[in-house]
């Protein structure tokens, strides 16, 4: 379980974390029809070690890539390939660093170019499905009411939860107890662990615009909707502390 209470590991956390953020606003401008995703990948790489940080994900149980890019039916884990973005796609971008020992987790999902008003919604709603997910991130709470809280506001738009995929704690490891799941029921995980000052959690809602069944493929990593449907997913590391929740990895 991630314990972070001192202002030391805060500051080194909160380092981490901004890069992260800082990563993620600079490859943005380069999500574009005609763009390479490999050299989405490339500049992500080259800017966390231009800032002293080092690429979490790459060689994390083999992964190849600093990024993690998913394209429209794909919900995460896309491995980077020689292709070139398309007008009307959207694109999960979901990245991590490393930095004086501390891991940072952020995904957000960008419009290629002009997208569908559908495609709009889901990303608006995955988006506001975080939000409200990391406002139930306080002492005294349970991960029971972010769970829930995320559930019921996608489900009331009409999209899908991912059930096999969940965020988690995170700190001096990338991924710590405890699970948080998206959903609430079936009751498959620990939703009664209580939030305490010092957690930090990465709180990652994975959201289909159709049904939320999901598979693997054949490169043990990419996972895609059943259905074909387009998927969304937003990510932020989050401190409790004692007032409020704190984004380490927003703007």
């Amino acid at each position: 379980m991630v314990d972070i209470n001192n202002n030391s590991e805060v500051q080194a956390m909160t380092e981490s974390c901004q890069i992260l953020c800082d990563t993620l606003n600079h490859i943005e401008k380069y999500v574009i029809p005609g763009e390479s995703v490999l050299k989405l990948d490339s500049i992500a790489e080259d800017y966390i070690l231009s800032k002293g940080g080092i690429p979490a994900f790459k060689g994390y149980n083999g992964y190849p890539s600093t990024l993690c890019i998913s394209i429209d039916d794909e919900v995460v884990h896309g491995i980077p390939q020689n292709i070139f973005l398309e007008e009307g796609q959207i694109v999960s971008i979901d990245c991590g660093v490393l930095k004086n020992n501390y891991y940072s987790d952020s995904a957000r999902t960008f419009p290629v170019g002009k997208i569908s008003d559908e495609k709009q919604k889901l990303i608006e709603v995955t988006q506001r499905a975080l939000e409200i997910g990391i406002e139930k991130a306080i002492p005294g709470n349970k991960v029971f009411d972010i769970s829930d809280s995320i559930q019921k506001f996608v489900e009331s738009n009409g999209f899908s939860v991912v059930r096999e995929l969940v965020g988690h704690g995170i700190g001096k490891q990338l991924h710590l107890e405890p699970q948080i799941p998206n959903f609430s029921v079936p009751k498959t995980f620990s939703l009664d662990t209580l939030l305490v000052e010092g957690m930090c959690l990465a709180i990652e809602p994975m959201v289909n615009l159709g049904k939320k069944d999901i598979y693997t493929l054949e490169d043990g990593w990419t996972i895609k909707t059943k259905d074909g449907s387009p998927s969304a997913h937003f990510e932020h590391s989050v401190l409790i502390t004692k007032f409020q929740p704190r984004i380490l990895t927003k703007n």
